[in-house]
């Protein structure tokens, strides 16, 4: 097996383990992001009433998607990641730094190769988080579509590929500069673990890499939870006005949310968003770790 085909194996474990542990969470942030100012007090406010109102698999509404295409969005992400870093690595062997496999990259470097992993992953993501959220967010007594097949062929056949690639732009945005900061500060904590303790990168405590996952998820949204609420807006609105299409454009979704609900829109949501963030991306790279270490070391 190649050293790709093991990452995009590993990446697939890894997003598996997200999407179980983190769709319970996203399914309150989409909904907290996308309702009308005022109809939920906070995150247990909306929790009760999604419970109350349409059941407890209402968490997991919409996993079938993810569940496949998040998988394969991560594998996506981890194989353009690894392929990254072994580019720069073999630059820096050249160029005599890095150490003597080249592979101690600086922070540009792991920037750089987060960018290339989000926007290889941006492809994936846009119809898959559009079709989710769609999801997500239709009523549970009159439901627009039975499910993400059903969602595709609709809105294939009725907008075509620009109808699911809604919201790409802001997508992109979002993949590139989350995924720049989300792997640069996940591998310098790798990097400081490796050098302080002078072990190998298999050798790194399983709970570290939960650790070290968990604070890069943090980073990650740091940087870009009120593009997300944007990407969330343009995925929810209407294709044409005549289905009552509120945002010409992403920067018109910016400006009118910012003149008519303020800076607090920006940031509805947000608390799902910070008690998942640690357990989904935790167990991200735990999975990733966990099986690249069994893949490179076994196949």
């Amino acid at each position: 097996m190649s050293k790709t085909a093991k990452d995009l194996t590993a990446g697939t474990v890894g997003g598996i383990a997200q999407v179980l542990v983190g769709q319970p969470f996203d399914i309150m942030k989409v909904r907290m992001q996308t309702a009308p100012a005022g109809t939920y007090a906070g995150m247990m406010h909306c929790a009760s009433g999604i419970f109350k109102n349409e059941g407890p698999l209402a968490f997991y509404k919409g996993t079938l998607t993810p569940l496949l295409g998040i998988g394969v969005c991560v594998s996506i992400q981890f194989a353009a990641l690894e392929y990254s870093k072994r580019y720069f690595g073999r630059q820096n062997v050249l160029n005599g730094r890095g150490g003597t496999d080249g592979m101690a990259l600086g922070s540009g470097q792991l920037f750089a190769a987060g960018v290339f992993a989000g926007l290889a992953n941006g492809a994936v993501s846009g119809p898959v988080e559009h079709i989710r959220i769609r999801l997500q967010t239709q009523s549970a007594t009159n439901p627009m579509y039975a499910g993400p097949f059903d969602a595709i062929k609709k809105i294939w056949t009725q907008h075509g590929v620009a109808g699911l690639y809604k919201g790409q732009v802001v997508t992109l945005w979002r993949e590139a500069l989350g995924y720049g900061a989300y792997f640069w500060a996940y591998e310098k904590l790798m990097q400081r673990e490796i050098a302080q303790k002078g072990i190998r990168r298999d050798q790194v405590n399983p709970a570290k890499t939960v650790l070290f996952g968990a604070a890069a998820g943090y980073v990650l949204w740091a940087v870009i939870y009120p593009i997300d609420m944007i990407k969330s807006r343009m995925q929810t609105d209407g294709f044409s006005p005549a289905d009552g299409q509120k945002y010409k454009s992403t920067l018109d979704c910016v400006r009118t949310v910012w003149r008519t609900e303020g800076f607090p829109a920006f940031l509805r949501g947000l608390g799902p968003t910070l008690i998942r963030s640690p357990f989904a991306n935790g167990a991200t790279f735990l999975g990733f770790e966990l099986a690249s270490r069994l893949l490179h070391n076994e196949v």
